[in-house]
């Protein structure tokens, strides 16, 4: 980046502090000069705008009322507190189906098939053309894809939006047939490839997928293992996971982000056990935090981390969302619904951070 200028701040450390703006405030100070106007278009300060982001995730949550009839996104931060977001530049009712650095993949509720990835704070978004598919099969067993996964790589300004899910023929029985179709926006076409699994998901299963090593992970219901989508060659294979964190009963586990490595977490009644992949490799795995969950002992048979970094873990209850500060041990509640609501928050929760990743 160019920079001059003769103000009282280095401009390098006027850099350093405009990287750590909301990207709306940044939009907002488009008009303050004209190096503030092209920020959004410099390379070298997206990346540093995106590499700062990286250590402040926070949680999206769909909010209903208790009739269903209407519906908001809050967005938990840590640093910034809670604040509504809106999704009605797409002109559409839509549901989010993943979340990857700082974009979002939304399918549209009355029209099936029809899919968006967009960015909620910069307000673009993009329409992504019908795949060929034909209308004599669809997915099994609901007509919609078992996962949805989305892989943004914002070391090269591109992303893949994965749609897979066991397909049948109307009239017959499932074969087993596991399809998958890959977006390119690159290419802004669709590929497809069909193989065989026998694989189950629960619901957040199919909320926590998370994107490393150019690979979409979902941990599978048996939690026995993680089952991996090679965007760098469409083939699917099984990560297992040790024994020593899948030991012993009445516990459950969950998959995330860690800084940038595939994580589990592990609840028992009195213990959550954070599991990171320091080596992806060599499958090396190792405990890096055990937390006592007793002094939010009622709460944990409904409680499900959503989103983490080595300093703090967001986690959803019913009606409330509660981060974790690991140094200080403190928990805090972030945000809470204030009336009875038609599903809890963790059903719909997906971990973000904002960025100025661009989708087209």
């Amino acid at each position: 980046m160019d920079m001059r200028g003769d103000g009282i701040f280095p401009d390098e450390v006027v850099i350093q502090i405009l990287a750590r703006l909301p990207v709306k405030s940044l939009f907002r100070f488009k008009t303050v000069c004209k190096l503030w106007n092209r920020l959004s278009l410099d390379k070298y300060f997206v990346q540093l705008y995106n590499e700062v982001s990286r250590k402040n995730p926070m949680i999206l949550v769909e909010v209903s009322d208790s009739y269903g009839s209407k519906s908001s996104l809050i967005c938990v931060d840590n640093l910034r507190g809670v604040s509504e977001f809106s999704l009605s530049f797409l002109n559409d009712r839509v549901k989010v189906r993943a979340s990857c650095n700082g974009l979002l993949c939304c399918s549209s509720i009355p029209d099936k098939g029809v899919f968006y990835v967009c960015n909620p704070v910069t307000r673009e978004y993009r329409l992504l053309p019908k795949s060929r598919e034909r209308p004599v099969t669809r997915f099994y067993p609901d007509g919609e894809a078992t996962l949805v996964g989305l892989a943004c790589d914002s070391s090269y300004q591109k992303f893949n939006v994965v749609l897979a899910g066991y397909h049948r023929t109307f009239g017959h029985r499932p074969d087993g047939s596991f399809i998958c179709l890959v977006f390119d926006s690159e290419l802004n076409k669709w590929r497809k490839f069909v193989s065989l699994q026998d694989d189950h998901f629960t619901h957040m299963n199919k909320n926590q997928v998370v994107f490393v090593n150019n690979a979409l992970h979902w941990l599978t219901v048996s939690s026995t293992y993680i089952l991996v989508l090679d965007l760098s060659c469409d083939v699917w294979r099984k990560m297992q996971l040790p024994y020593d964190l899948i030991y012993g009963n009445g516990y459950r586990i969950y998959l995330l982000d860690f800084d940038g490595c595939l994580s589990v977490i592990k609840i028992s009644e009195a213990w959550m056990n954070i599991w990171v992949l320091k080596d992806y490799w060599k499958d090396e795995w190792c405990m890096v935090d055990k937390v006592s969950l007793r002094c939010i002992r009622g709460m944990v048979p409904g409680i499900f981390p959503i989103s983490q970094t080595g300093e703090y873990v967001f986690l959803a209850t019913h009606k409330q969302i509660l981060v974790y500060h690991c140094k200080s041990q403190v928990w805090k509640e972030m945000y809470s619904v204030k009336y009875s609501s038609t599903l809890p928050l963790w059903f719909s929760a997906h971990a973000y951070r904002s960025t100025m990743f661009s989708c087209n």
